[in-house]
Order: structure tokens, then sequence, then C-alpha cells
């Protein structure tokens, strides 16, 4: 790793994990400021619940859970983190190379006596040690969250403490398929277009595999590897569709590494 990579792709992340960061808080905190009141009406909440048509329900993976329990609420809130630590992970992924690329800056960051490998460890560092902080204050807004509004009701903290350990393991998914998409198209333009078509696509396929209850969807998309309720109601992972998650960022990673050693990069004319 170089150290002034490092902290030069840190310093430029800044921004953006302050505003991700901020989001996800306003997200956890507002949607917990309703708990009490399911709580204390949870069979009504119960009730209505299965009023809802069964394929919404599946579709946001609320067909399995007691919204009334805090763990259960939670789930439902996780849902939403995940889609935005996603994008955000996509968008460093996809961003990681291109953006030099792009604005013609690469050509001078490879001039220096600096390996290509050594480059993009520096810069995949930096772009997890990002994740990590927003994971963190996801955990530290979630743990507060709980402690202020579940109004004397219990929950198991190590399966809260399970759920945001998958995040991690999430966001590296959509960081590394990011990156490997973005060496091998031509050239991307924008980072956005594409970390939302991965986020939010990953997330459509979860919900058709809810709806029509395809296994074969919940191996292509993570949002199914760590679906909240299984993991509430088993209090584990689910071992398989994690492994195979993690393959899938392995094998990312290293044709990522593989990728950028031989790539053509654009210099400036």
């Amino acid at each position: 790793m170089n150290a002034s990579i490092y902290r030069h792709e840190l310093h430029a992340r800044l921004k953006s994990v302050i505003i991700w960061s901020l989001a996800l808080i306003a997200i956890v905190g507002m949607f917990f400021t309703f708990y009490t009141t399911f709580a204390d009406q949870a069979a009504l909440v119960n009730d209505m619940m299965k009023n809802f048509p069964k394929e919404l329900r599946a579709a946001f993976g609320m067909d399995e859970v007691d919204l009334s329990t805090v763990l259960g609420y939670y789930s439902f809130i996780y849902l939403f983190a995940q889609l935005c630590l996603a994008i955000q992970a996509g968008n460093y992924g996809f961003g990681l190379v291109s953006i030099e690329e792009s604005e013609l800056t690469a050509d001078f960051l490879l001039s220096k006596p600096v390996g290509r490998p050594q480059i993009l460890t520096s810069k995949l560092l930096a772009a997890l040690t990002s994740l990590l902080v927003t994971t963190l204050v996801v955990g530290g807004i979630s743990f507060v969250a709980i402690e202020l509004f579940r109004n004397g009701h219990a929950y198991e903290p190590r399966i809260l403490l399970l759920l945001l350990l998958a995040l991690v393991v999430f966001e590296l998914f959509f960081l590394c398929v990011g990156l490997v998409v973005s060496l091998l198209v031509k050239r991307v333009r924008s980072v956005t277009p594409y970390s939302l078509g991965l986020g939010f696509g990953a997330y459509v396929l979860s919900a058709f595999s809810g709806v029509f209850g395809d296994v074969k969807l919940e191996l292509i998309t993570p949002f199914k590897h760590f679906d909240a309720a299984p993991i509430i109601q088993n209090g584990a992972w689910d071992t398989p569709l994690v492994l195979f998650n993690i393959a899938v960022t392995l094998v990312s990673l290293a044709t990522s590494y593989g990728l950028y050693t031989r790539r053509d990069i654009p210099a400036v004319s």
C-alpha cells in the first residue's frame, strides 16, 4: 500500500462519507420514532399487515417478520439501509479507476514509481475504510435509536450485531463487482447510472425472488444473501449463500487486479 495515495483517496471521499452517514442517521432515526406506536398496537399492526397482498409483503421482506418486535421492525429499516449502502459501495467501485481515466489524470499517477497492484490496493483500502466508517455510523445510530425508542421491549444484541457485520460483507460485494465491471467496459463516463443500476437492479431481483419464490434469483442478489428476516429467525447467516457471496467478491477482486495490470490507460494528448 502507498500511504500518500491512500490518504488522497480517503480525503477525496470525506464529503461523500459525511453525506451518506447523515442520510442513514436520518433514515434510521426517523423510522424508529414510530416504533413505540407499532409496539403498543401489535395486534392491530399484524392484522393490518395481513390485509396487504402477500406479493407486496414478500417484495419488502415483511411476510416473515413481526413488526411489533424490536428486530422485526428494524429489519424493515435495515432493507433501506442496505439499499443506500449498496449504491454507496457501487459508486466507489465504479469510480475507483474510471474517474482517473475520465479526468485524464491516470497517466500522471502511473508515471510515479509505484506499481499498479500497489495503486489499486491503496485505492481499495481507502474505499473500504470509507465504507467501514459509514457502517459504524449505521451501527451506532441503530443501537442508540433502539435504546431510545424500544420502550422496554427486549431484543438480542447478538443478532443486531450479526446484522451489522453482514453489512460489511454486503458492501464488499458491490465494491468489487462495481470495480470489475468498470474495468470490463471501455469507458465509464459517469459512475452514478452504473451504481444506481447495480444497487436497484439487485434489489428488484430480490423483490422478484420474494414474490415468485424463485430460489435461482437468491443466488444472484446479495439482498437475499443477507436477508434480515431469516437472520433474525435463525440467529445466524445462511452459510451457503454467504459463501457464494464471498466467492463472487473474491473472483471479482482477483479479476480486477488482472484487468488493471494489463489495462491500456488513456493519456493526455
